[in-house]
């Protein structure tokens, strides 16, 4: 279904073609989400709900989307986790339109600045890029100390006042091998991202789905969002695009 005319144009995007294959433009992707949902029951009567980091970056794709859906029920936190869980799960559920179902986009960001450094972003304002997850960056290099000190498991926060990136470090901890083996750990950090928020967005669905009222279904399209400089226009990597019903039953791989 996604297939991407990406034309290579600058340094940034020639890097995303090489290193992020399948990436789409934002302005090719929408229109595909839009087309593959409007015959599947899926329109003004739907609610989307989006699990990506909070960072100011993320919101282009959240807007392009309101066009089909309205403006969208917010689960994400730092990196893009799901750290709503499942009580905004079954809030979002509850806030459907009537007959309606729901679209939930998730998954973490990465930046990749005019250079064509993944990891890094040039943001409005500011001479220098910047670290695009900062997140993401930060849980990294938790790991990769953890991984050198051959620690396998780290305690749950214990402290509220940074406690969401306590739990990034947590759960990027499992793929610290993964990321040492890595030839560019910056372009595998958003795909051990990716897996670790894919598994945590399928519990809390297993959980809640049945919050979701009938014949109202579930779509998950879950990826890779890709930050790049502001005269240039972001893109995403799709990954997973299923629809489910409300339990949790596999209706449709798109």
């Amino acid at each position: 279904m996604f297939r991407s005319t990406l034309k290579l144009k600058s340094v940034c995007t020639d890097k995303i073609n090489t290193a992020f294959k399948g990436a789409m433009p934002n302005s090719q992707f929408v229109p595909i989400i839009e087309s593959a949902l409007s015959n599947k029951g899926f329109g003004k009567n739907s609610l989307l709900a989006t699990s990506l980091c909070c960072d100011e970056v993320n919101r282009t794709l959240e807007k392009d989307l309101t066009g089909m859906f309205g403006p969208n029920f917010s689960m994400g936190g730092l990196a893009g986790f799901p750290f709503g869980g499942v009580t905004s799960f079954g809030a979002m559920a509850h806030h459907i339109p009537a007959g309606g179902s729901c679209l939930i986009l998730f998954g973490p960001h990465v930046g990749v600045d005019a250079d064509g450094t993944v990891g890094k972003v040039n943001r409005r304002g500011r001479e220098a890029p910047g670290a695009c997850c900062g997140s993401a960056a930060a849980a990294a290099g938790f790991v990769a100390e953890a991984f050198a000190a051959k620690q396998t498991s780290i305690p749950p926060p214990t402290s509220h006042h940074d406690a969401q990136q306590g739990f990034v470090n947590t759960l990027l901890l499992p793929y610290a091998e993964r990321l040492d083996d890595a030839t560019e750990p910056d372009v595998e950090l958003p795909f051990s991202l990716y897996d670790a928020q894919k598994q945590f967005m399928d519990e809390i669905v297993s959980k809640a789905c049945g919050e979701v009222a009938a014949p109202g279904c579930i779509g998950l399209l879950g990826g890779i969002q890709i930050n790049t400089p502001e005269d240039e226009e972001d893109y995403f990597l799709p990954i997973t695009f299923e629809i489910r019903d409300n339990t949790n039953k596999l209706v449709k791989q798109l």
